[in-house]
């Protein structure tokens, strides 16, 4: 035996041993990626470098033998150096998206390519489950989120974005019409938290908080819980019914729920945090902003957030019947076909830039319109106008587009002498919302008004409380957003909890230049998207306007997706090499030099956009099949894998045999889609017992159709049983 030292520890290893195979026996890591120990050693990779005292160049471990007395550095400052350099060099090359454009445009980075494809495959609970891992509230978010996601997918390059929202919600609403799915709670840790506000933000910490096993309560001022989703979205988006049969679900995974305290009145975050292992302030933003428009103060002017609130609390304001809405967002949307609802005969948008400027979702727009709204566009109001202290009329100056502005639209501006009036009963200020800073009075705030909390850690000045959602930084957003916080924190909070340090860096994805995407063979199919009652029904009354896909519908609509993101995301292994370091890949950028490849084989998709040449699978062909199906073709930069004569691997003597995928570290190689359960690909092994000298000795053993692929030995197999290959393979299958 050997002795060296790696990284500080004091090991032994057999005479003749690699410094990659000490390690490992050691539990000590050293990346690489064109390794395996059922081929010959190649070095292509370059990741596997270490440094050994007294020798001047860095060393190749899976080639470089221990020697006595050897002192190794697998992590010293130039190797680390050496490997991202080889990391950014691979990745300059590699042509493929870690994660599809869907789920990182969503806030919450829901896995929506995944969920999307169960729908497709008919594994609509496998689908919910998924979805819950990020969203506690699906059923509810899928009719109110404003699908960031879909302007993110590629599809609209084909035809129109897959209908991600409403698969969502598809896929919840089954699971709440049948046997709901509560998840498993772990071990009670012992640990409290109090949350403060229960919204989106809210009831998702302590949805995941209570999974963990903490101890969560939540206390909010009104009588029950929801927040915006519950007094901000009309009944005809989110029947009320729906959220509280996920709230219910929420409730059994042992979160207590306390409504009708009020911070400041009832409690402060220090009487919380005397009684809490930890806080987390998310208390929305519950003001109307203002306008500052003359004559705001005047009676039948309101607010939008108090105007929904008060019709969903069953007082709706006296709106009369000409009603104008000032403002081009979702809030504004919800006011204005509310107040069709409740019987307004003429009710005005005013807005200051065109339809095609709204930041509301286009299909509220086209919906509210065919109830009846009608748009002011290019307007903006000057003065609310009263008489005896109530409003009567609105003037509106009349506007144009100039340059754009720092969101990318065009600004407006005033045309000087053009203005317009309106009679009206009641108005409707819909421009946003912010937070009520008394009642946050123990925190610090920002030049804003909103709560200042870490971007990162969502820390605020007080310790152990955190702050999350509407209430801080930016101010009110989209449910999504306070939503994809609320995972954030949880997961700071949880190793806050345990005294345990969270890494907030952002690891590093490979993303496709969108440039170069050919999508001429893609077939156009239209987009699905759910029935809603007629509009001259539906605007008479506060029933949900979108009937819901079908399951034809949904499983039509789930199959139109590209599925952009790798399969292989999760078991990637240049990714998980590649996260572990700061990479910049851009600046060894250049042509692509591989170009993604599409042949007939029924089995293993080739993708040489991703290819990095490795090896692996050449090797592997050749020295454990004997069949060599597969090489490099071309020199220099242009080389690429592919069967000879560049051949559809069907034409080769090619058996399919799944060995080079599962050996393939980037998703270069992969099974085609559905074909998990119908071809296997030896991601399972079977322990074996095989007679060495007499001796029995277990290894674990990957086989197809009766062949062994694979042989995993353990260390007296390989390195004291003295056989080759070869060998070792006819023994087992003797």
């Amino acid at each position: 035996m050997i002795n060296l030292t790696i990284n500080g520890k004091a090991i032994q290893a057999p005479e003749g041993a690699t410094i990659l195979e000490a390690a490992r026996a050691n539990d000590i890591y050293i990346p690489t990626l064109c390794y395996d120990d059922a081929i010959e050693v190649y070095g292509a990779c370059g990741l596997c470098v270490v440094e050994a005292e007294g020798i001047p160049k860095l060393l190749r471990s899976c080639s470089a033998k221990v020697s006595e007395g050897m002192v190794v550095n697998t992590e010293s400052e130039r190797v680390i150096q050496s490997r991202k350099i080889a990391l950014e060099l691979l990745m300059s090359a590699h042509d493929g998206d870690c994660v599809a454009p869907c789920q990182l445009n969503c806030p919450a980075r829901t896995d929506c390519q995944g969920y999307v494809g169960l729908i497709a495959n008919g594994e609509y609970e496998a689908a919910l489950k998924l979805i819950k891992n990020r969203i506690a509230l699906p059923a509810s978010i899928g009719r109110v989120c404003p699908h960031p996601c879909e302007k993110g997918c590629r599809r609209a390059n084909v035809d129109e974005p897959i209908n991600i929202a409403q698969l969502k919600a598809f896929a919840a609403d089954i699971d709440l019409n049948s046997d709901t799915y509560v998840p498993d709670v772990a071990a009670l840790t012992g640990k409290k938290v109090s949350i403060i506000g229960g919204g989106p933000a809210g009831l998702t910490a302590a949805y995941y908080l209570a999974i963990m096993g903490h101890e969560v309560t939540i206390y909010d001022m009104m009588d029950k819980m929801g927040g915006m989703l519950r007094y901000g979205i009309p009944q005809y988006r989110l029947p009320k019914e729906v959220l509280d049969k996920e709230i219910t679900v929420i409730e059994k995974t042992g979160v207590k729920m306390v409504n009708g305290k009020k911070l400041g009145v009832d409690f402060t975050i220090e009487s919380l945090k005397a009684e809490s292992d930890a806080v987390i302030v998310a208390v929305g933003a519950w003001k109307s902003s203002s306008m500052r428009t003359p004559g705001e103060e005047l009676d039948g002017v309101y607010g939008g957030i108090d105007f929904l609130r008060g019709v969903i609390q069953g007082n709706p304001a006296p709106i009369g019947k000409k009603v104008a809405i000032c403002g081009g967002g979702n809030t504004a949307m919800d006011a204005c076909r509310t107040a069709v609802r409740l019987g307004a005969e003429e009710v005005y948008v005013v807005y200051r830039r065109t339809r095609n400027e709204m930041p509301a979702d286009k299909l509220e727009i086209d919906e509210a319109e065919e109830e009846g709204v009608i748009y002011k566009f290019l307007t903006n109001p000057l003065s609310f106008n009263g008489e005896d202290g109530k409003v009567k009329s609105i003037t509106l100056q009349i506007m144009e587009l100039g340059e754009p502005d720092a969101s990318g639209r065009r600004r407006p501006v005033p045309v000087e002498g053009k203005t317009e009036e309106i009679a009206v009963d009641s108005v409707i200020m819909a421009i946003g919302q912010k937070l009520v800073t008394e009642d946050v009075s123990e925190l610090e705030l920002t030049d804003r008004g909103n709560i200042l909390a870490d971007e990162d850690t969502f820390e605020t000045n007080l310790d152990g409380v955190f702050a999350i959602g509407d209430a801080t930084n930016k101010g009110a957003g989209i449910a999504i957003e306070a939503i994809g916080e609320a995972d954030r924190c949880v997961k700071i909070v949880d190793a806050y909890l345990k005294g345990e340090e969270y890494e907030t860096r952002v690891p590093y994805i490979s993303k496709r230049d969108e440039d170069t995407i050919d999508y001429t063979d893609r077939e156009k199919a239209p987009r699905q998207m759910a029935k809603v009652l007629d509009a001259d029904v539906r605007n008479k009354n506060f029933d949900e306007v979108s009937l819901g896909l079908t399951e034809d519908e949904a499983k039509a609509e789930a199959n139109r997706c590209l599925e952009c993101g790798c399969r292989e995301y999760y078991k990637c292994k240049l990714l998980n090499v590649a996260q572990r370091y700061d990479i910049n890949p851009a600046r060894f950028a250049g042509e692509m030099p591989q170009k993604y490849t599409h042949d007939d084989n029924a089995f293993i998709e080739r993708n040489t956009a991703k290819c990095i040449l490795c090896g692996l699978c050449v090797r592997s062909c050749r020295e454990v099949m004997n069949l060599s199906s597969i090489g490099l073709m071309g020199r220099g930069f242009s080389t690429d894998v592919s069967p000879a004569f560049s051949l559809p691997l069907d034409q080769t003597n090619c058996t399919n045999c799944g060995l080079c995928v599962s050996l393939c570290p980037t998703g270069a190689l992969t099974e085609k889609a559905n074909l998990a359960k119908q071809v296997p690909l030896n991601e399972q092994y079977s322990e074996e017992t095989i007679d060495i000298d007499g001796k029995p000795v277990k290894v674990l053993v990957s086989r197809y159709n009766g062949r062994v692929l694979r042989v995993v030995p353990n260390d007296e197999v390989s390195r004291t049983a003295n056989l080759t290959r070869e060998e070792l393979f006819d023994k087992i299958n003797k």
